[in-house]
């Protein structure tokens, strides 16, 4: 049918409101926001200013973050390292249900993402979102091997291995098979092999030499891991490289992202991790240490991103995350900052790679305008795994049964509209593969010692001279300080049984029952689950 047989009048109705259904669809696509998560290496709780009045070291970025936005005082990664809490984070589901079941990942290790498993960045493409990754990936990915060669596959490679790669030829299952539009990065942590940038699914340059560096800048320290690296590539000019890199990207799609389609930039940073490598600039700016020099710098890549986000006029209808993959580590030196009256892990105890709240209490602030009123507070306990099922919500989506298994959405929680806690419980894991639950104030942990790097270590014989397990009030004992496992047995086993239901169930959200990838040991000492009476 032709437009004559309409009249004039209706001909201009039906163009005023087709003109208004593809207005109103074009506004509900930009309805979505730009996503963006900064993945901090290593950083403390307490190293950030505006989560402990007591530290020294200035960080006025993230200060400006948290005060336009919200502050979570009772975030958790859900690892005490690096590689599993990465997989979590992408995936929203448990590290310990993957392969790894302690320790991390190396710089040439193979994919540890399962094959078809849904990430936050697949999902956000699905739903025409335009993905990158920009910074530290350790999650593995495939290299070619040389001929009758081999690398570890779930640790770091040994000093033998760190040669049995072809660096010509182009890597597999990398970042852009898992749902980024764009990657640019370094494999794993800055201390591991091989010293090059990637993109997308090669190397930048081929790493024809050989380096290590001091794990910080200026000392005598043990160096990093010596293997090979691109002529160029020094440690320091890393953390200024993604921050370029971020800012870039920004400027590239903000044109697209005002006319509809939305971004989300995944920026797992690499400091301050070791090598501890601030660059000329920030060496010395703190007047402590080179550490706390190294979070300054870190604070000013934060800095960057929202001075882009400000620039491309993007910064009101974007969801901003920073927070960190676990604690502070040691090699931080914390005896020196101490004597400064700095603590990186604020009044926690423990360090990264423990069970106890120093390894996986981390900062997470969250900053989205439109949404979220600022200068608020949440004691929401949440997981870095809730990312999957936040993002979900947030552009209308319904995750399938067999994804995000341990996300909840922290939306409510964004939106001041939390009444009640989000969580049923968290599950910490330690270094080691230590387990603990926590429920409301109360924590318990399937372990005598640390599970980690602080005393009592593993398997020491100070460790095995404390009861099986450790249970403690966090809203008393926030310092984990008074074991009362002793006086508390019912709550010990109904902590361990609701562990063990998540355990069974491959999820700890509702849903379909799914398969771990590999049988979950509870006990990493068996003698310890006789000693502490709980049941099959």
């Amino acid at each position: 049918m032709t437009s004559r047989f309409f009249p004039r009048s209706l001909r201009r109705a039906f163009s005023v409101c087709t003109l208004a259904l593809v207005v109103a669809a074009a506004t509900a696509q930009a309805a979505n926001p730009n996503i963006i998560y900064i993945l901090c290496d290593d950083l403390g709780y307490g190293d950030v200013k505006c989560l402990n009045e007591n530290g020294k070291i200035a960080t006025p970025n993230m200060d400006r973050l948290g005060k336009a936005g919200m502050i979570f005082t009772d975030a958790h990664s859900s690892s005490a390292v690096c590689s599993p809490t990465r997989y979590g984070v992408l995936t929203g589901r448990y590290n310990w249900r993957s392969r790894l079941q302690s320790g991390v990942l190396g710089g040439l290790s193979p994919r540890l993402i399962e094959p078809g498993r849904m990430t936050v960045a697949s999902l956000l493409k699905q739903h025409g979102y335009t993905t990158a990754c920009i910074g530290k990936w350790h999650l593995g990915m495939d290299w070619e091997k040389l001929p009758g060669k081999e690398v570890s596959e779930l640790n770091i490679e040994s000093a033998e291995q760190v040669h049995n790669v072809d660096f010509a030829k182009p890597i597999q299952n990398g970042p852009t098979s898992v749902g980024f539009d764009y990657y640019y990065g370094i494999s794993a942590s800055l201390d591991m092999v091989p010293y090059t940038y990637i993109e997308n699914d090669h190397v930048t340059v081929l790493p024809t030499t050989d380096k290590s560096f001091p794990l910080t800048e200026g000392r005598k320290s043990n160096p990093s891991r010596l293997g090979p690296a691109a002529p160029e590539f020094e440690a320091r000019d890393v953390l200024p490289t993604l921050a370029r890199k971020a800012v870039d990207f920004i400027g590239q799609r903000a044109a697209d992202a005002k006319g509809g389609k939305p971004f989300f930039l995944y920026l797992p940073l690499n400091a301050p991790h070791t090598p501890i490598a601030p660059s000329a600039e920030w060496q010395g700016k703190s007047g402590i240490s080179p550490y706390a020099d190294y979070v300054m710098e870190t604070d000013w890549a934060v800095g960057e991103v929202l001075a882009a986000l400000d620039k491309r006029g993007l910064a009101e209808n974007t969801l901003i995350i920073m927070t960190s993959d676990n604690g502070c580590s040691p090699h931080a030196d914390f005896q020196e900052l101490a004597e400064k009256g700095h603590n990186p892990s604020y009044v926690f105890r423990g360090t990264k790679a423990d069970i106890f709240d120093g390894g996986h209490h981390i900062p997470f602030l969250v900053r989205w305008p439109e949404k979220i009123k600022a200068g608020t507070t949440s004691d929401q306990i949440t997981c870095l795994t809730d990312f999957m099922a936040t993002a979900a919500e947030v552009i209308g989506a319904k995750l399938p049964d067999d994804a995000g298994e341990d996300s909840v959405s922290m939306l409510p929680a964004l939106l001041g509209k939390a009444d009640k806690p989000l969580r049923e419980a968290i599950v910490h894991h330690s270094i080691n593969g230590s387990f603990a639950i926590r429920q409301g104030n109360w924590k318990l942990e399937l372990c005598s010692g640390s599970g980690g790097w602080s005393a009592q270590k593993p398997n020491t014989v100070e460790a095995k001279k404390l009861p099986a397990v450790q249970l403690y009030d966090m809203t008393a004992d926030i310092s984990e300080k008074t074991n009362t496992q002793a006086d508390h047995t019912e709550l010990v086993d109904r902590l361990t049984h609701l562990l063990e239901k998540y355990v069974a169930d491959g999820r700890s959200t509702p849903g379909t029952p799914q398969k771990n990838d590999v049988p979950i040991e509870l006990w990493k000492d068996r003698n310890f689950k006789a000693k502490s009476g709980s049941a099959d």
